[in-house]
């Protein structure tokens, strides 16, 4: 079949237009059209998925992770107690200190069920600054301000922030029978015993005697040492004077600790201890001639005074004879 064929005339002006008009055709396709469109789609469905949250917890899973958080920090706190050694309560309270900056970034990156969300947040928020605390309490540590796990841990109960910690834990805990981290610090003491009591007795039957004054603000424990070896330990109140009798001869150095709240169990004071040791060593001595006895006795003072003659020096506490 042969179709008939028409001519026209092109008409100035009309070209441009049409191309303009298939160029503004082509930016504004809908969809179904060509490339551009395509193209357009895809950015927006990507800027619609980077801009979805996660989904919240179920409470199963949001009581699993605090439970994963709970145990490392929770046995670490209660290692600090365990101490020994101020190397170790240095030690254990970094421990302590890393377990808790874990547990702060782990449940920090969660999001918790909807209706327990402002009380994650309180939590996530207290242990920070209980790990803070933790830190200032260190500090004690090394300025012998605190001497023992026991008193980081009592004074640790005593702050605002573990009041602040307990407060949040509870409320966590009330919301859904979630567990949080364990802490119960134990009270503070102030405990002393009897001025003059004697804490060890194991060199003894002389008839040489030692007196200890102490004018200092503290009470303190005095310690004979003979031969590396512990020969007697007494007790000496603040402002008050103790009398050691039957120190047998011998040539002994003299230690001694002040401080507050002595644990006797422990053999230390938990605050405010101070170590010492008297730098020239005592000599006790019995002597017998022409049917006469003679025999030293001595006196120190913990305390400076004027006019004394004895200078004492700082001893390390890890070496100290307990």
């Amino acid at each position: 079949m042969i179709f008939p064929r028409t001519f026209t005339r092109p008409v100035p002006g009309v070209v441009a237009a049409l191309a303009a008009t298939c160029a503004l055709a082509a930016c504004t396709a809908q969809p179904g059209g060509t490339g551009g469109n395509a193209s357009g789609d895809t950015a927006g469905t990507s800027a619609a998925a980077s801009s979805t949250e996660p989904a919240a917890m179920t409470p199963e899973a949001y009581r699993s992770a605090l439970a994963a958080a709970r145990r490392p920090a929770g046995t670490a706190l209660a290692a600090i107690v365990k101490a020994r050694t101020f190397k170790s309560l240095h030690q254990r309270i970094g421990r302590a200190e890393s377990a808790l900056e874990s547990a702060v970034a782990r449940l920090g990156a969660l999001r918790p069920p909807g209706d327990v969300a402002p009380e994650h947040a309180d939590y996530v928020a207290a242990l920070r600054a209980l790990n803070g605390r933790l830190g200032a309490l260190d500090e004690d540590v090394s300025s012998h301000a605190l001497c023992n796990g026991t008193a980081v841990l009592a004074k640790l109960g005593a702050s605002g922030d573990f009041k602040s910690f307990r407060a949040s834990a509870d409320d966590l805990a009330k919301a859904g029978d979630y567990p949080v981290v364990p802490l119960k610090p134990p009270a503070r003491h102030t405990r002393r015993l009897g001025n003059g009591t004697v804490l060890l007795s194991a060199i003894r039957g002389g008839r040489g005697a030692l007196t200890v004054k102490n004018g200092g603000s503290h009470d303190g424990v005095v310690t004979l040492v003979r031969g590396g070896r512990k020969a007697v330990s007494v007790y000496v109140r603040k402002g008050a004077n103790a009398k050691l009798a039957n120190v047998k001869d011998g040539t002994y150095r003299v230690y001694f600790t002040t401080g507050a709240d002595y644990d006797r169990g422990a053999r230390a004071f938990t605050r405010d201890c101070g170590f010492s040791k008297f730098d020239d060593p005592l000599r006790f001595r019995t002597v017998y001639s022409a049917g006469r006895v003679s025999w030293d006795n001595w006196t120190l003072t913990l305390n400076t005074v004027f006019g004394g003659n004895a200078s004492t020096s700082d001893v390390d506490p890890d070496a100290f004879p307990v």
